[in-house]
Protein backbone atom coordinates (compact mmCIF):
# COMPACT_ATOMS: atom_id res chain seq x y z
CA UNK A 1 0.00 0.00 0.00
CA UNK A 2 3.16 2.33 0.56
CA UNK A 3 3.87 2.27 -2.81
CA UNK A 4 2.06 4.95 -4.81
CA UNK A 5 3.80 4.51 -8.39
CA UNK A 6 1.59 3.84 -11.65
CA UNK A 7 2.41 1.01 -13.59
CA UNK A 8 4.54 1.81 -16.95
CA UNK A 9 2.82 -0.58 -18.41
CA UNK A 10 -0.69 -0.19 -17.46
CA UNK A 11 -1.40 2.50 -15.22
CA UNK A 12 -2.69 0.74 -12.64
CA UNK A 13 -1.75 1.42 -8.77
CA UNK A 14 -2.14 -2.21 -7.60
CA UNK A 15 1.47 -3.79 -6.27
CA UNK A 16 2.36 -7.09 -4.71
CA UNK A 17 5.43 -8.55 -3.69
CA UNK A 18 7.38 -11.25 -4.77
CA UNK A 19 9.05 -13.94 -3.51
CA UNK A 20 12.40 -12.14 -4.01
CA UNK A 21 11.00 -8.90 -2.71
CA UNK A 22 10.82 -6.85 -5.42
CA UNK A 23 6.84 -5.53 -6.39
CA UNK A 24 4.92 -6.89 -9.13
CA UNK A 25 1.67 -5.21 -10.86
CA UNK A 26 -1.62 -6.97 -9.94
CA UNK A 27 -2.85 -6.17 -13.04
CA UNK A 28 -0.61 -7.09 -15.84
CA UNK A 29 1.80 -9.01 -13.48
CA UNK A 30 4.65 -7.14 -14.94
CA UNK A 31 7.80 -6.97 -12.59
CA UNK A 32 9.84 -3.62 -11.63
CA UNK A 33 12.93 -3.37 -10.51
CA UNK A 34 12.30 -1.38 -6.94
CA UNK A 35 12.34 -3.93 -4.09
CA UNK A 36 11.18 -4.13 -0.49
CA UNK A 37 13.15 -5.96 2.08
CA UNK A 38 10.85 -7.51 4.05
CA UNK A 39 11.91 -8.03 7.99
CA UNK A 40 8.75 -9.74 9.37
CA UNK A 41 7.29 -12.65 7.07
CA UNK A 42 4.41 -12.98 8.98
CA UNK A 43 2.65 -10.57 7.06
CA UNK A 44 3.40 -12.43 3.96
CA UNK A 45 2.28 -16.22 4.44
CA UNK A 46 4.95 -18.32 3.07
CA UNK A 47 2.28 -20.02 1.12
CA UNK A 48 1.39 -16.76 -0.19
CA UNK A 49 5.00 -16.00 -1.83
CA UNK A 50 4.86 -19.55 -3.21
CA UNK A 51 1.37 -19.41 -4.82
CA UNK A 52 2.54 -15.56 -6.30
CA UNK A 53 5.93 -17.15 -7.89
CA UNK A 54 3.76 -19.74 -9.47
CA UNK A 55 1.46 -17.42 -11.08
CA UNK A 56 4.33 -15.25 -12.38
CA UNK A 57 6.30 -18.74 -13.64
CA UNK A 58 3.21 -19.74 -15.13
CA UNK A 59 2.92 -15.99 -16.93
CA UNK A 60 6.01 -15.51 -18.28
CA UNK A 61 5.70 -19.44 -19.08
CA UNK A 62 2.91 -18.21 -21.81
CA UNK A 63 3.82 -14.33 -22.23
CA UNK A 64 4.62 -14.72 -26.11
CA UNK A 65 5.49 -11.15 -27.01
CA UNK A 66 2.98 -7.95 -28.59
CA UNK A 67 -0.31 -9.01 -30.74
CA UNK A 68 1.04 -8.53 -34.37
CA UNK A 69 0.63 -8.39 -37.85
CA UNK A 70 2.39 -9.59 -40.88
CA UNK A 71 2.30 -6.75 -42.68
CA UNK A 72 4.93 -4.78 -39.61
CA UNK A 73 6.64 -7.92 -39.86
CA UNK A 74 7.41 -6.36 -43.71
CA UNK A 75 7.63 -2.93 -42.51
CA UNK A 76 10.31 -3.45 -40.52
CA UNK A 77 12.13 -4.99 -43.19
CA UNK A 78 11.69 -2.19 -45.27
CA UNK A 79 13.06 0.16 -42.71
CA UNK A 80 16.07 -1.80 -42.13
CA UNK A 81 16.72 -2.16 -45.95
CA UNK A 82 16.15 1.91 -45.86
CA UNK A 83 18.88 2.19 -43.25
CA UNK A 84 20.81 0.02 -44.75
CA UNK A 85 20.56 1.81 -48.22
CA UNK A 86 21.19 5.06 -46.09
CA UNK A 87 24.44 3.31 -44.56
CA UNK A 88 25.63 3.09 -48.58
CA UNK A 89 25.16 6.63 -48.87
CA UNK A 90 22.09 7.05 -50.21
CA UNK A 91 19.65 10.30 -49.55
CA UNK A 92 17.47 10.16 -46.22
CA UNK A 93 14.84 11.15 -48.29
CA UNK A 94 14.18 8.13 -49.78
CA UNK A 95 13.32 6.51 -46.67
CA UNK A 96 11.48 9.53 -44.91
CA UNK A 97 9.46 10.40 -48.38
CA UNK A 98 9.71 7.66 -51.11
CA UNK A 99 10.19 4.33 -49.81
CA UNK A 100 7.51 5.96 -46.68
CA UNK A 101 4.70 6.51 -48.82
CA UNK A 102 4.76 3.87 -51.19
CA UNK A 103 4.25 1.34 -48.58
CA UNK A 104 1.38 3.55 -47.10
CA UNK A 105 0.08 3.58 -50.70
CA UNK A 106 0.47 -0.40 -50.54
CA UNK A 107 -1.55 -0.59 -47.63
CA UNK A 108 -3.98 1.61 -48.54
CA UNK A 109 -4.42 -0.26 -52.38
CA UNK A 110 -4.65 -3.62 -49.91
CA UNK A 111 -7.20 -2.48 -47.35
CA UNK A 112 -4.95 -2.98 -44.53
CA UNK A 113 -5.19 0.22 -43.84
CA UNK A 114 -5.85 4.01 -44.76
CA UNK A 115 -9.30 3.07 -45.74
CA UNK A 116 -12.81 3.12 -44.58
CA UNK A 117 -12.85 -0.64 -44.11
CA UNK A 118 -9.68 -1.99 -43.31
CA UNK A 119 -9.81 -6.04 -43.86
CA UNK A 120 -9.24 -5.97 -39.59
CA UNK A 121 -11.90 -3.66 -38.02
CA UNK A 122 -13.77 -6.89 -38.27
CA UNK A 123 -11.42 -9.00 -36.17
CA UNK A 124 -10.42 -5.76 -33.93
CA UNK A 125 -11.12 -2.71 -33.16
CA UNK A 126 -8.46 -0.53 -31.68
CA UNK A 127 -7.64 3.21 -31.25
CA UNK A 128 -4.47 4.90 -30.48
CA UNK A 129 -4.27 7.77 -27.79
CA UNK A 130 -1.61 10.03 -29.26
CA UNK A 131 -2.07 12.54 -27.02
CA UNK A 132 0.50 11.40 -24.75
CA UNK A 133 3.28 9.19 -25.77
CA UNK A 134 3.42 7.16 -22.97
CA UNK A 135 0.22 5.61 -24.10
CA UNK A 136 1.37 4.87 -27.55
CA UNK A 137 1.16 1.73 -29.05
CA UNK A 138 3.66 2.20 -31.87
CA UNK A 139 6.64 2.95 -29.30
CA UNK A 140 8.51 0.12 -31.21
CA UNK A 141 7.72 1.43 -35.07
CA UNK A 142 10.57 2.23 -36.87
CA UNK A 143 10.82 5.87 -36.63
CA UNK A 144 11.37 6.05 -40.38
CA UNK A 145 8.02 4.97 -41.19
CA UNK A 146 5.84 6.28 -38.20
CA UNK A 147 5.51 9.90 -39.64
CA UNK A 148 2.58 10.36 -41.25
CA UNK A 149 2.49 13.94 -41.37
CA UNK A 150 2.03 13.90 -45.27
CA UNK A 151 0.18 11.96 -47.61
CA UNK A 152 1.55 13.03 -51.02
CA UNK A 153 -0.15 9.91 -53.01
CA UNK A 154 -2.90 8.65 -50.79
CA UNK A 155 -6.49 9.57 -52.17
CA UNK A 156 -8.81 11.68 -50.88
CA UNK A 157 -10.91 8.99 -49.54
CA UNK A 158 -8.94 8.39 -46.97
CA UNK A 159 -10.19 8.54 -43.64
CA UNK A 160 -8.82 11.51 -41.66
CA UNK A 161 -9.42 11.94 -37.72
CA UNK A 162 -11.48 15.64 -37.33
CA UNK A 163 -9.05 16.23 -34.50
CA UNK A 164 -5.92 16.06 -36.77
CA UNK A 165 -4.74 13.45 -35.23
CA UNK A 166 -4.05 9.93 -37.66
CA UNK A 167 -4.82 6.31 -36.96
CA UNK A 168 -2.29 4.00 -37.46
CA UNK A 169 -2.75 1.24 -39.22
CA UNK A 170 -1.92 -1.93 -37.12
CA UNK A 171 -1.21 -0.33 -33.37
CA UNK A 172 0.62 -3.21 -31.41
CA UNK A 173 -1.04 -4.52 -28.72
CA UNK A 174 0.56 -5.50 -25.33
CA UNK A 175 -2.33 -7.20 -23.63
CA UNK A 176 -2.67 -10.53 -22.58
CA UNK A 177 -1.23 -12.68 -25.07
CA UNK A 178 -4.13 -14.98 -23.75
CA UNK A 179 -6.69 -13.40 -25.57
CA UNK A 180 -5.58 -13.48 -28.86
CA UNK A 181 -2.86 -15.89 -28.55
CA UNK A 182 -2.31 -18.64 -31.48
CA UNK A 183 -0.72 -22.41 -31.93
CA UNK A 184 -0.04 -22.12 -35.36
CA UNK A 185 1.83 -18.10 -35.96
CA UNK A 186 3.45 -15.78 -33.94
CA UNK A 187 1.67 -13.26 -35.80
CA UNK A 188 -2.10 -12.12 -34.95
CA UNK A 189 -2.83 -13.38 -39.35
CA UNK A 190 -0.09 -15.18 -40.13
CA UNK A 191 -2.47 -18.48 -40.82
CA UNK A 192 -5.25 -16.60 -42.34
CA UNK A 193 -2.21 -14.53 -44.63
CA UNK A 194 -0.74 -17.86 -46.22
CA UNK A 195 -4.07 -18.79 -47.18
CA UNK A 196 -5.43 -15.66 -48.40
CA UNK A 197 -5.75 -15.43 -52.48
CA UNK A 198 -7.57 -12.30 -53.44
CA UNK A 199 -8.07 -11.59 -57.26
CA UNK A 200 -6.40 -8.17 -57.90
CA UNK A 201 -4.18 -8.00 -54.53
CA UNK A 202 -0.47 -8.36 -54.75
CA UNK A 203 0.36 -10.38 -51.22
CA UNK A 204 3.60 -8.87 -49.67
CA UNK A 205 6.71 -11.07 -49.56
CA UNK A 206 10.58 -10.56 -49.01
CA UNK A 207 11.27 -10.93 -52.87
CA UNK A 208 8.73 -7.77 -52.82
CA UNK A 209 10.73 -5.74 -50.44
CA UNK A 210 13.18 -5.27 -52.57
CA UNK A 211 10.88 -4.49 -55.70
CA UNK A 212 10.30 -1.58 -52.90
CA UNK A 213 13.46 -0.27 -52.50
CA UNK A 214 14.03 -0.28 -56.02
CA UNK A 215 10.86 1.43 -56.82
CA UNK A 216 11.90 4.15 -54.35
CA UNK A 217 15.92 4.10 -55.88
CA UNK A 218 14.62 4.76 -59.89
CA UNK A 219 12.12 7.88 -58.28
CA UNK A 220 15.28 9.25 -56.43
CA UNK A 221 17.20 8.81 -59.65
CA UNK A 222 19.91 6.97 -57.27
CA UNK A 223 23.19 5.53 -58.32
CA UNK A 224 21.83 2.66 -57.81
CA UNK A 225 20.98 -0.02 -60.36
CA UNK A 226 18.85 -3.42 -59.61
CA UNK A 227 22.20 -5.37 -60.41
CA UNK A 228 24.03 -3.31 -57.76
CA UNK A 229 20.98 -3.68 -55.07
CA UNK A 230 20.96 -7.19 -55.60
CA UNK A 231 24.95 -7.58 -55.18
CA UNK A 232 24.44 -5.69 -52.09
CA UNK A 233 22.38 -8.14 -50.72
CA UNK A 234 24.29 -10.72 -51.72
CA UNK A 235 27.12 -9.74 -50.24
CA UNK A 236 25.34 -8.96 -46.52
CA UNK A 237 25.06 -5.11 -47.42
CA UNK A 238 21.57 -5.21 -47.16
CA UNK A 239 19.43 -7.27 -44.83
CA UNK A 240 16.97 -10.23 -46.63
CA UNK A 241 18.15 -13.32 -46.07
CA UNK A 242 16.85 -14.25 -42.67
CA UNK A 243 16.02 -10.51 -42.48
CA UNK A 244 13.44 -11.65 -39.63
CA UNK A 245 15.98 -11.64 -36.86
CA UNK A 246 16.57 -7.60 -37.07
CA UNK A 247 12.48 -8.12 -35.35
CA UNK A 248 12.25 -6.81 -31.66
CA UNK A 249 12.22 -9.68 -29.18
CA UNK A 250 8.58 -9.18 -27.96
CA UNK A 251 7.97 -9.48 -31.97
CA UNK A 252 7.76 -13.55 -31.68
CA UNK A 253 8.11 -15.46 -34.96
CA UNK A 254 6.75 -19.21 -35.37
CA UNK A 255 4.46 -21.97 -37.10
CA UNK A 256 3.24 -20.11 -40.37
CA UNK A 257 5.55 -16.81 -39.81
CA UNK A 258 8.53 -19.05 -40.79
CA UNK A 259 7.33 -19.75 -44.65
CA UNK A 260 6.31 -16.19 -44.79
CA UNK A 261 9.71 -14.44 -43.58
CA UNK A 262 12.34 -17.43 -44.19
CA UNK A 263 13.89 -17.11 -47.35
CA UNK A 264 16.10 -20.01 -48.24
CA UNK A 265 17.37 -18.75 -52.25
CA UNK A 266 18.75 -15.40 -53.51
CA UNK A 267 16.91 -12.61 -55.41
CA UNK A 268 17.30 -13.14 -59.17
CA UNK A 269 17.07 -9.96 -61.52
CA UNK A 270 14.36 -11.16 -63.55
CA UNK A 271 11.97 -12.03 -60.53
CA UNK A 272 12.60 -8.40 -58.76
CA UNK A 273 12.17 -6.45 -62.13
CA UNK A 274 9.14 -8.29 -62.96
CA UNK A 275 7.70 -7.70 -59.03
CA UNK A 276 9.03 -3.94 -59.32
CA UNK A 277 6.54 -3.11 -62.58
CA UNK A 278 3.64 -5.08 -60.98
CA UNK A 279 3.80 -3.27 -57.51
CA UNK A 280 3.95 -0.11 -59.83
CA UNK A 281 1.08 -1.25 -61.78
CA UNK A 282 -0.66 -2.09 -58.33
CA UNK A 283 0.05 1.12 -56.90
CA UNK A 284 -0.97 3.21 -59.73
CA UNK A 285 2.25 5.32 -59.85
CA UNK A 286 2.07 8.18 -62.03
CA UNK A 287 5.14 9.08 -64.11
CA UNK A 288 8.06 8.78 -62.36
CA UNK A 289 10.91 11.76 -62.73
CA UNK A 290 12.55 12.54 -65.86
CA UNK A 291 15.93 10.35 -66.93
CA UNK A 292 18.16 13.16 -68.47
CA UNK A 293 21.52 12.91 -69.61
CA UNK A 294 22.92 14.42 -66.45
CA UNK A 295 21.42 11.28 -64.09
CA UNK A 296 23.09 8.26 -63.30
CA UNK A 297 20.70 6.03 -65.00
CA UNK A 298 21.67 7.78 -68.68
CA UNK A 299 23.14 5.36 -70.98
CA UNK A 300 25.96 7.57 -71.42
CA UNK A 301 26.81 7.83 -68.25
CA UNK A 302 26.09 3.91 -67.46
CA UNK A 303 28.31 3.20 -70.25
CA UNK A 304 31.01 4.97 -68.93
CA UNK A 305 30.91 3.51 -65.90
CA UNK A 306 30.80 0.22 -67.60
CA UNK A 307 33.88 0.66 -69.44
CA UNK A 308 35.77 1.54 -66.63
CA UNK A 309 34.82 -1.35 -65.00
CA UNK A 310 35.39 -3.74 -67.85
CA UNK A 311 38.35 -2.43 -68.57
CA UNK A 312 38.17 -1.20 -71.53
CA UNK A 313 39.87 1.92 -73.81
CA UNK A 314 38.23 5.40 -72.58
CA UNK A 315 38.15 6.36 -76.55
CA UNK A 316 35.39 4.18 -76.61
CA UNK A 317 32.91 6.72 -74.94
CA UNK A 318 32.56 8.70 -77.98
CA UNK A 319 31.26 5.16 -80.14
CA UNK A 320 29.20 4.60 -77.33
CA UNK A 321 27.90 7.85 -77.23
CA UNK A 322 27.29 7.79 -80.96
CA UNK A 323 24.77 4.50 -80.83
CA UNK A 324 23.21 5.72 -77.94
CA UNK A 325 22.24 8.95 -80.26
CA UNK A 326 21.65 6.92 -83.32
CA UNK A 327 19.32 4.22 -81.92
CA UNK A 328 17.35 6.85 -79.51
CA UNK A 329 17.60 5.08 -76.08
CA UNK A 330 19.11 8.31 -74.99
CA UNK A 331 15.59 10.15 -75.47
CA UNK A 332 14.04 10.63 -71.98
CA UNK A 333 10.77 9.88 -73.21
CA UNK A 334 12.36 6.02 -74.12
CA UNK A 335 13.82 5.92 -70.77
CA UNK A 336 11.34 7.20 -68.31
CA UNK A 337 9.32 5.02 -66.15
CA UNK A 338 5.27 5.69 -66.36
CA UNK A 339 3.52 2.65 -64.88
CA UNK A 340 -0.08 3.70 -65.72
CA UNK A 341 0.65 4.54 -69.32
CA UNK A 342 -1.21 2.65 -72.48
CA UNK A 343 2.31 1.86 -73.93
CA UNK A 344 3.99 1.28 -70.90
CA UNK A 345 7.98 0.95 -71.51
CA UNK A 346 10.15 -0.97 -68.64
CA UNK A 347 13.85 -0.21 -69.27
CA UNK A 348 16.74 -2.52 -67.72
CA UNK A 349 18.91 0.68 -67.27
CA UNK A 350 22.38 -1.45 -66.78
CA UNK A 351 21.51 -4.44 -69.34
CA UNK A 352 20.75 -1.43 -71.86
CA UNK A 353 24.56 0.23 -71.42
CA UNK A 354 26.05 -3.35 -71.24
CA UNK A 355 24.07 -3.87 -74.66
CA UNK A 356 25.31 -0.56 -76.38
CA UNK A 357 29.02 -1.74 -75.21
CA UNK A 358 28.38 -5.26 -76.91
CA UNK A 359 27.42 -3.61 -79.95
CA UNK A 360 30.27 -1.08 -80.23
CA UNK A 361 32.40 -3.99 -79.31
CA UNK A 362 30.87 -5.89 -82.94
CA UNK A 363 31.72 -2.87 -85.00
CA UNK A 364 35.21 -2.34 -83.96
CA UNK A 365 36.15 -5.82 -83.78
CA UNK A 366 32.90 -7.75 -85.39
CA UNK A 367 33.85 -10.24 -82.63
CA UNK A 368 33.38 -13.27 -85.61
CA UNK A 369 36.32 -15.43 -83.52
CA UNK A 370 38.59 -14.36 -86.49
CA UNK A 371 39.09 -10.75 -87.23
CA UNK A 372 39.38 -9.86 -83.12
CA UNK A 373 42.46 -11.69 -83.37
CA UNK A 374 43.48 -10.36 -86.24
CA UNK A 375 43.42 -6.62 -85.24
CA UNK A 376 45.04 -8.30 -81.84
CA UNK A 377 48.32 -9.13 -83.95
CA UNK A 378 48.80 -6.03 -85.69
CA UNK A 379 48.41 -4.00 -82.17
CA UNK A 380 50.77 -6.59 -80.57
CA UNK A 381 53.35 -5.79 -83.13
CA UNK A 382 52.99 -1.76 -83.11
CA UNK A 383 53.34 -2.14 -79.81
CA UNK A 384 56.23 -4.17 -79.57
CA UNK A 385 57.64 -1.78 -82.35
CA UNK A 386 56.47 1.69 -80.67
CA UNK A 387 57.02 1.32 -76.64
CA UNK A 388 57.31 4.78 -76.32
CA UNK A 389 53.99 5.69 -77.88
CA UNK A 390 50.19 5.41 -76.87
CA UNK A 391 49.83 1.83 -76.90
CA UNK A 392 46.64 0.65 -79.34
CA UNK A 393 44.54 -1.74 -78.00
CA UNK A 394 45.19 -5.60 -78.16
CA UNK A 395 41.83 -7.32 -77.97
CA UNK A 396 44.01 -10.75 -77.09
CA UNK A 397 45.84 -9.56 -74.28
CA UNK A 398 42.54 -7.91 -72.94
CA UNK A 399 40.45 -10.88 -73.01
CA UNK A 400 43.12 -13.02 -71.22
CA UNK A 401 43.57 -10.11 -68.79
CA UNK A 402 39.89 -9.88 -68.42
CA UNK A 403 38.77 -14.28 -68.10
CA UNK A 404 41.58 -14.00 -65.51
CA UNK A 405 40.31 -11.65 -63.21
CA UNK A 406 36.40 -12.99 -63.50
CA UNK A 407 37.37 -16.57 -63.07
CA UNK A 408 39.16 -15.46 -59.96
CA UNK A 409 36.14 -13.31 -58.84
CA UNK A 410 33.96 -16.29 -60.13
CA UNK A 411 35.62 -18.88 -57.95
CA UNK A 412 35.24 -16.47 -54.78
CA UNK A 413 31.74 -16.00 -55.78
CA UNK A 414 31.44 -19.52 -55.51
CA UNK A 415 32.79 -20.65 -52.46
CA UNK A 416 30.96 -17.92 -50.82
CA UNK A 417 27.82 -19.39 -51.60
CA UNK A 418 29.12 -22.81 -50.56
CA UNK A 419 30.08 -21.74 -47.45
CA UNK A 420 27.23 -19.19 -46.56
CA UNK A 421 25.55 -20.35 -43.52
CA UNK A 422 21.28 -20.29 -44.24
CA UNK A 423 20.65 -21.17 -40.95
CA UNK A 424 19.40 -18.05 -39.37
CA UNK A 425 21.23 -16.98 -35.42
CA UNK A 426 17.52 -16.69 -34.32
CA UNK A 427 16.32 -19.89 -34.52
CA UNK A 428 12.48 -21.05 -35.83
CA UNK A 429 10.22 -23.07 -34.22
CA UNK A 430 6.39 -24.48 -35.39
CA UNK A 431 4.64 -24.11 -32.10
CA UNK A 432 5.08 -22.25 -28.90
CA UNK A 433 5.78 -25.91 -27.47
CA UNK A 434 8.99 -26.15 -29.32
CA UNK A 435 10.78 -23.17 -28.48
CA UNK A 436 12.64 -24.59 -25.42
CA UNK A 437 13.73 -27.41 -26.99
CA UNK A 438 14.39 -25.55 -30.68
CA UNK A 439 16.58 -23.06 -28.46
CA UNK A 440 18.37 -25.68 -26.62
CA UNK A 441 19.56 -26.93 -29.68
CA UNK A 442 20.53 -23.71 -31.01
CA UNK A 443 22.79 -23.36 -28.01
CA UNK A 444 24.63 -26.81 -28.66
CA UNK A 445 25.09 -25.97 -32.52
CA UNK A 446 26.51 -23.12 -31.46
CA UNK A 447 28.69 -24.26 -28.99
CA UNK A 448 30.18 -27.29 -30.57
CA UNK A 449 30.70 -25.14 -33.65
CA UNK A 450 33.28 -23.00 -30.94
CA UNK A 451 35.15 -25.80 -30.09
CA UNK A 452 35.52 -26.83 -33.60
CA UNK A 453 36.42 -23.53 -34.85
CA UNK A 454 38.85 -24.13 -31.68
CA UNK A 455 40.38 -27.28 -32.68
CA UNK A 456 41.06 -26.58 -36.61
CA UNK A 457 42.51 -22.95 -35.38
CA UNK A 458 40.00 -21.04 -37.75
CA UNK A 459 37.98 -17.71 -37.60
CA UNK A 460 34.29 -18.66 -37.12
CA UNK A 461 33.26 -15.47 -38.82
CA UNK A 462 34.24 -14.02 -42.37
CA UNK A 463 35.24 -10.34 -42.66
CA UNK A 464 32.23 -8.71 -44.63
CA UNK A 465 33.64 -7.44 -48.02
CA UNK A 466 33.45 -3.44 -48.01
CA UNK A 467 30.56 -1.94 -50.03
CA UNK A 468 31.58 -0.48 -53.68
CA UNK A 469 29.69 0.20 -57.08
CA UNK A 470 33.04 -1.17 -58.79
CA UNK A 471 33.82 -4.88 -58.75
CA UNK A 472 37.08 -4.05 -59.72
CA UNK A 473 39.86 -1.28 -59.45
CA UNK A 474 42.49 -1.45 -62.79
CA UNK A 475 43.81 1.51 -61.90
CA UNK A 476 45.80 -0.32 -58.93
CA UNK A 477 46.84 -2.92 -61.48
CA UNK A 478 48.53 -0.67 -63.85
CA UNK A 479 52.16 -0.83 -62.89
CA UNK A 480 51.55 -4.48 -63.94
CA UNK A 481 50.25 -3.34 -67.68
CA UNK A 482 46.83 -4.66 -67.10
CA UNK A 483 45.07 -1.45 -67.08
CA UNK A 484 43.58 -0.42 -70.43
CA UNK A 485 42.20 3.27 -70.01
CA UNK A 486 44.35 4.99 -71.44
CA UNK A 487 44.99 2.67 -74.79
CA UNK A 488 44.47 4.00 -78.54
CA UNK A 489 41.79 3.00 -80.77
CA UNK A 490 44.06 3.51 -84.14
CA UNK A 491 44.43 -0.02 -84.65
CA UNK A 492 40.83 -0.44 -85.67
CA UNK A 493 39.88 3.18 -86.68
CA UNK A 494 40.56 4.64 -90.12
CA UNK A 495 40.40 7.98 -91.47
CA UNK A 496 37.01 8.75 -94.07
CA UNK A 497 37.76 12.44 -94.86
CA UNK A 498 37.35 14.68 -92.03
CA UNK A 499 36.17 11.84 -89.40
CA UNK A 500 36.98 8.03 -88.60
CA UNK A 501 35.34 5.27 -89.38
CA UNK A 502 36.22 1.64 -88.39
CA UNK A 503 38.09 -0.84 -90.49
CA UNK A 504 35.67 -3.42 -90.39
CA UNK A 505 32.71 -2.64 -92.88
CA UNK A 506 30.30 -5.73 -91.35
CA UNK A 507 28.41 -6.10 -88.62
CA UNK A 508 27.56 -10.10 -87.47
CA UNK A 509 24.66 -11.49 -85.85
CA UNK A 510 24.32 -14.74 -84.68
CA UNK A 511 21.13 -15.74 -86.57
CA UNK A 512 21.85 -13.86 -89.66
CA UNK A 513 24.17 -13.28 -92.22
CA UNK A 514 26.84 -10.90 -92.35
CA UNK A 515 25.40 -7.43 -92.46
CA UNK A 516 26.57 -4.76 -95.28
CA UNK A 517 25.28 -1.71 -93.51
CA UNK A 518 24.50 -0.59 -90.09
Amino acid sequence: KEFKERCTQCAAVSWGLTDEGKYYCTSCHSVTEKSKEVINTGAIPNTKIQAISRGLKRKRKLEKGWDWYVCEGFQHILYQQAEALKTLGIGPELKNEVLHNFWKRYLQKSKQAYCKNPIYTSRRKATVLEDNPSHSDWDSEPEGLSDFSCLSFVESGTDSQPDGRTQKPFPISKASQSETASICSGSLDGVEYSLRKEKGIIKMTVPRTLAFCYLSLLWQRETLTLSDLLRFVEEGHIPYINAFQHFPEEMKLYGRDKGIFAIESWPTYEDIYKKMIEIAKFLDLPRFPDITEDCYLHPNVLCMKYLMEVNLPDEMNDLTCQVVKMTGIGEVDFLTFDPIAKMAKTVKYDVQAIAVIVVVLKLLFLLDDNLEWSLSNIAEKYNENNKEDKPWFDFRKWYQVMKKSIDEKKQKWDEARAKYLWKSEKPLYHSSSDRAVVYKRREMVVDLQKQFSTLVDSKPTVERKRPSSFQFNWAEEDAAGTCFHGHSLQGVLKKKGPSLTTKNSLYWLSTQKFCRRW
